[in-house]
């Protein structure tokens, strides 16, 4: 039986596969999803800006703007979770969306339980970040970064970064663990609540994005440093000479 409305999770599907929105609306409508699919670009960002969506799932291929640039339009309003869909399954594609700001991927020859378990995995952490606690969290202090728990916001040298979902998860855990090495394994852990083969690259791309945010330079870091072979390590800035 299908979830009622009113406990039902609101997802946006954007592709012009009209026969993949149906059985994507069939297959997660009984689990607890309450499925609107559009099938071109332009109502597609029209639309992730005018409601309130657990998630979207944006194809890369689309009529009238491309998927990247669906992307763009919702990344300028909205930091809601985006499952990104590549028919071709070229790694650039995937590369690219998580560089704008996808929080995850799949190849258009998914599975439907694949896709559930990816789908599952960023409301959930999005909803943890919507979470309220009783006691509000310290605000961590890393040299002239200031990141706030309560709020997920970032502050460097007095200017506020604005950072994906994944991109803040992703220096909470390395700041949380400064002086000590992140290994990608366990940085996919914390962020993504899910496994991942342990040659997924995504980490390495929302790493990239965050380096350049923080005008990092990877071949002298100021705040990431690449340990080889190993994963990374957020520098201490109190522990320098």
């Amino acid at each position: 039986m299908s979830a009622s409305a009113d406990n039902a999770q609101r997802l946006l599907v954007i592709d012009d596969d009209r026969k993949l929105c149906r059985l994507i609306s069939d297959y997660l409508g009984p689990l607890g999803y309450n499925v609107t699919a559009v099938h071109t670009g332009p109502e597609g960002a029209e639309q992730a800006s005018l409601s309130d969506w657990a998630a979207v799932i944006l194809d890369v291929m689309l009529p009238g703007m491309d998927g990247f640039e669906v992307l763009k339009a919702i990344r300028k309003k909205s930091d809601v979770p985006v499952l990104m869909l590549t028919g071709r399954g070229e790694e650039a594609d995937r590369i690219v969306g998580l560089e704008i700001g996808a929080d995850d991927y799949l190849p258009k020859t998914f599975s439907t339980r694949e896709l559930l378990a990816r789908l599952r995995a960023v409301t959930r952490r999005n909803a943890r970040k919507e979470e309220n606690t009783d006691a509000p969290l310290p605000e961590i202090l890393a040299g002239p970064l200031r990141l706030n728990p309560n709020t997920r916001t970032v502050i460097l040298d007095d200017r506020p970064l604005v950072l994906t979902p994944v991109e803040y998860d992703i220096l909470y855990a390395l700041v949380r663990a400064k002086g000590r090495i992140k290994t990608r394994e366990a940085l996919l852990e914390d962020v993504r609540d899910r496994n991942f083969d342990v040659f997924d690259r995504s980490i390495d791309v929302h790493v990239s994005a965050l380096r350049r945010k923080l005008g990092d330079d990877a071949k002298a870091p100021r705040f990431i440093r690449t340990v080889r072979a190993a994963g990374y390590i957020f520098l201490d800035p109190d522990s320098r000479a």
